[in-house]
């Protein structure tokens, strides 16, 4: 009879921020070169090969695609030494790879972990997603409200003029209808071209950010990876999966996802408490991008814990001699 390891936060939580940063320093000589697959390539390397050093039976459930689109830590893929506890793996090993290429403000290596089966296994679809920060009660918005319903929502709950929101949005044609209502409201609209893991991460922290509130449609597995940070930072996130088509629908049959039309709160899509650490390649909001001086590579890497709502940012040195 094999006897369950814990899973223990505290102890795991600095080799994933290690994970993180070595991703990021492995991408770090793809920034602003017009390469998003080298650099994409060399952060998937990276964080593979450090995973596998963990203490872990990590399963990746969120990951780089199906095994047979996928060359690295694709969905299903076993990682870690495997003496340790059973885990989930959430992971963008570089979340923005045009915003790398292209050396665009916001681009992380991300990565979540979990006890195994504590986040939605999220199949490669569409989701329409609505994130807000700490702070208010449950259900001050809703997928159900219209955009500008939930300005005015949030304003009322906030104690603002709509003028004073912030919202952020995913800049893509299927948005234009989103954006023109929201701005009917007088709210402000940052759009991003890529990178809605971030997005959704910068209404947890407003006075930072001046974001208030997310939304839009995305990857399904980036709103699973939005909600494990969410759920260390605080706040709220609705999520219903969008299909296209019948294949999509069998991805999530094959997910063992039954009802099409669910909408998943941050807590369900991630059940149990999680690590979250992420390491600023490009410069951003959140956290500092990669900074290059002669022999060294500084970075700057956001690690959380869930249980105890901890929120640490850390800064880096690396010889790279």
């Amino acid at each position: 009879m094999t006897t369950q390891i814990d899973f223990n936060d505290r102890m795991l939580s600095l080799g994933l921020a290690r994970v993180a940063e070595q991703a990021a320093i492995a991408s770090a000589d793809w920034i602003g070169r017009g390469d998003e697959k080298a650099a994409d390539q060399a952060a998937v390397n990276a964080m593979r090969d450090q995973l596998n050093k963990l203490d872990i039976q990590g399963t990746v459930v969120i990951g780089e695609g199906e095994r047979d689109e996928a060359p690295m830590l694709y969905i299903g893929e076993e990682v870690g030494n495997g003496e340790g506890p059973e885990v989930d793996i959430a992971l963008d090993p570089l979340e923005g790879t045009t915003l790398t290429a292209k050396d665009m403000p916001n681009a992380l290596t991300v990565i979540a972990m979990g006890p195994r089966g504590s986040m939605l296994h999220a199949p490669d679809v569409y989701m329409d997603k609505l994130a807000i920060g700490p702070g208010y009660k449950t259900g001050v918005v809703t997928l159900d409200m219209s955009p500008m319903d939930r300005v005015n929502a949030l304003a009322a709950a906030k104690g603002c003029s709509t003028d004073d929101i912030t919202v952020c949005i995913l800049e893509r044609p299927r948005h234009e209808e989103m954006i023109a209502e929201v701005r009917q409201t007088g709210a402000a609209i940052r759009l991003i071209t890529d990178g809605d893991v971030a997005g959704v991460m910068h209404c947890a922290e407003p006075d930072l950010t001046g974001i208030d509130m997310y939304m839009g449609s995305g990857g399904a597995p980036e709103g699973v990876l939005a909600a494990a940070a969410l759920k260390c930072m605080g706040g709220q996130m609705f999520g219903r999966l969008l299909f296209r088509n019948d294949d999509e629908k069998g991805r999530a049959a094959k997910a063992g996802i039954t009802n099409l039309d669910r909408v998943y709160t941050r807590d369900d899509l991630v059940t149990e408490h999680v690590i979250f650490a992420a390491t600023g390649v490009t410069n951003g909001s959140l956290v500092a991008g990669i900074k290059r001086e002669v022999g060294y590579l500084t970075t700057e890497t956001i690690l959380m814990r869930s249980k105890t709502g901890s929120v640490r940012r850390m800064t880096y040195r690396n010889p790279t001699s």
